[in-house]
């Protein structure tokens, strides 16, 4: 009952209240949503060699995917590094590119980002997960490539590779 009277003075005298724990939930939501989704499979370095660096959790892997005819891609660093990562998009970028696959620039995301079956996502929910990479600490990591389908790649590759006809 004190709690019910405190806030009831703290309206009163501010004129409004602010919940302390809405931002938290969505961050938590978003959290909840990149793990299940597993973001950090393509997006953390060391996840592929079975030992996921977690200090730089969704910092960039340094394994690229070759996609034939296009060339070699890699996770991208999804913290909000200002150089190297999302720092510089808001929100409502982050949302446009889990779910209709378009960077700020206006280039398309690679074939390997699974833009499409985000694309399902409520707004709601996007903007969770944006609002969880946006609460990452920053890592300072700058993945290779991408390179072009006659360049060379300057670090590990997974390859898809076509069945013999």
């Amino acid at each position: 009952m004190i709690r019910l009277c405190s806030l009831v003075a703290t309206v009163l005298l501010a004129g409004s209240v602010t919940v302390a724990g809405a931002g938290d939930a969505r961050i938590a939501r978003g959290k909840y949503l990149v793990g299940i989704a597993g973001c950090g499979d393509c997006h953390t370095p060391g996840h592929f060699f079975g030992k996921p660096d977690m200090a730089r959790h969704l910092g960039g892997s340094e394994v690229g995917f070759e996609i034939p005819n296009l060339g070699v891609f890699y996770g991208p660093n999804l913290t909000p590094d200002r150089e190297t990562g999302l720092g510089t998009w808001s929100e409502d970028d982050i949302v446009t590119a889990v779910t209709k696959g378009v960077r700020p620039d206006g280039r398309q995301l690679v074939p390997a980002m699974p833009w499409m079956g985000y694309a399902k996502l409520t707004r709601q929910d996007a903007k969770a997960i944006a609002a969880y990479l946006k609460s990452l600490p920053p890592v300072n990591h700058q993945v290779p490539g991408p390179f072009g389908a006659q360049e060379k790649p300057t670090s590990f590759v997974m390859r898809i590779v076509a069945p013999r006809d």
